[in-house]
């Protein structure tokens, strides 16, 4: 599905592709989509491996400020 012609389903005017900010104390990174349930990692918060992971890409609507996100296979 492209993003690029996406219209607001709330005031139908073209949306604008951007990401939503994730910031830590250290570092700054775009959002992702992990499947499956969270499972909490004593070192890192939450346990990753084994699990498909993607980045989560939100269209914003200038007009109302409506958001919608999408994490699509590259």
């Amino acid at each position: 599905m492209s993003t690029d012609a996406r219209r607001c389903p709330k005031c139908d005017s073209r949306m604008e592709r951007g990401y939503v900010l994730e910031q830590t104390d250290s570092a700054m990174a775009q959002s992702a989509w992990i499947d499956g349930a969270p499972e909490r990692s004593f070192w890192m918060g939450l346990k990753l491996k084994g699990h498909q992971r993607l980045p989560v890409v939100t269209n914003r609507c200038p007009k109302c400020g409506y958001l919608e996100s999408y994490a699509l296979p590259a």
